[in-house]
């Protein structure tokens, strides 16, 4: 016998889902301002080199 009415575990696998895609997010933008900042920090380091 099948189970009828709602769904089982939707909610739950959506929820999870949203949370996961959120956490990878939040990672991929913070190895992005990671490498920006980096990127700042070696041009300022190459315009005192070339200064001197």
């Amino acid at each position: 016998m099948a189970k009828t009415g709602k769904a089982k575990n939707t909610v739950n696998k959506a929820k999870h889902t949203k949370l996961m895609n959120r956490k990878k997010n939040k990672l991929k933008k913070e190895q992005e301002t990671r490498k920006e900042r980096l990127k700042a920090i070696v041009k300022l380091s190459k315009e005192k080199t070339q200064e001197n």
